[in-house]
């Protein structure tokens, strides 16, 4: 198990993950620091990325706060650039993945000859990066570790993992949030074109839980250029982490058994932390303000404290 960092009064749990580190104080509260660590292919690299956690773990903020009039999320504070402390709830074990075109994994399937995708049919005729004539959920089981795999609405109610009827809630919620992240991305020229959204519940109450339109969890266009793009049978261009993918995969890594991490040099950490921070301000529209991070000097009975938590 891995060692946690930092040690807080109250402190009940840890978890690391691939580039969180998730802190639980008194079974109540859940603060979690978001890494400058990065991952490709369930690997996590070699060399951290500077600001890449502030970058997440900010417009995860903005989006959650731009979203809680459609359903209660797990955030209560944001006190250091790349920290969030907030309620920590059940997690439902499945993650609602939201496609609005046929891209990534859908294309995939569908350039395989197959139409059915997570127990949900693709008409027939598309290219690849057309919208579909309506936002599909394409569900996926949620793993500790290793890979999450395609499941179904119908899996997902018979297995009981989810009751039939917090599957449709949930099915409601992430539809709505689907449609203001396409609302928002709109105002900056942009297209929300998949994304996922996990939740989980406390005291009967369902609550939006993790970050949601990050790069990390979404894949965006640029508007501009779409159509012609698609009418010419030309790649869209992306705001994503795919970059990343891609330049593991030309210098000949995709996660397989036997392969090795490229070389990570500094021009290449400096590039990716740039891209990041292009990111945050074409998703965002605010200019970046690079932070410290604070978290040594902090602990979470000061948090606690300053923002009344009882």
């Amino acid at each position: 198990m891995a060692e946690p960092t930092f040690q807080f009064p109250g402190q009940t749990a840890f978890y690391k993950g691939k580039v969180r580190d998730v802190y639980t104080i008194e079974d109540k509260w859940m603060v979690m620091q978001v890494s400058d660590r990065i991952s490709a292919f369930d690997v996590v690299l070699p060399r951290p990325i500077p600001y890449k956690g502030q970058v997440l773990n900010q417009i995860a903020t903005i989006m959650l706060d731009a979203t809680q009039d459609i359903v209660p999320n797990w955030k209560k504070a944001t006190p250091v650039a790349n920290v969030t402390i907030g309620i920590k709830c059940d997690t439902y074990p499945v993650e609602m993945v939201v496609r609005g075109n046929l891209t990534g994994h859908a294309w995939r399937t569908y350039k395989s000859g197959q139409r059915v995708l997570c127990g949900v049919t693709m008409p027939e005729g598309m290219k690849e990066n057309d919208y579909f004539p309506e936002p599909i959920i394409t569900p996926t089981t949620k793993a500790h570790e290793g890979h999450d795999e395609d499941t179904s609405r119908e899996e997902i109610i018979a297995s009981g993992r989810v009751s039939k009827e917090e599957y449709e809630q949930l099915e409601q919620y992430t539809l709505a949030l689907f449609k203001r992240g396409r609302e928002l991305a709109a105002k900056q020229g942009l297209m929300l074109v998949d994304t996922k959204y996990e939740f989980g519940h406390h005291n009967g109450q369902i609550y939006l839980i993790d970050e949601i339109h990050t790069p990390d969890s979404s894949r965006y266009f640029y508007a501009e250029g779409y159509e012609a793009n698609q009418a010419a049978g030309k790649p869209q261009k992306q705001l994503s982490k795919e970059f990343v993918r891609e330049w593991l995969m030309a210098n000949g890594f995709q996660g397989k058994e036997g392969q090795q991490v490229p070389d990570m040099d500094d021009a290449f950490v400096t590039s990716v932390s740039d891209r990041y921070i292009e990111l945050f301000e074409n998703i965002t529209g605010q200019k970046f303000k690079k932070k410290m991070y604070l978290l040594k000097k902090r602990n979470s009975a000061s948090w606690k404290r300053s923002q009344n938590y009882n």
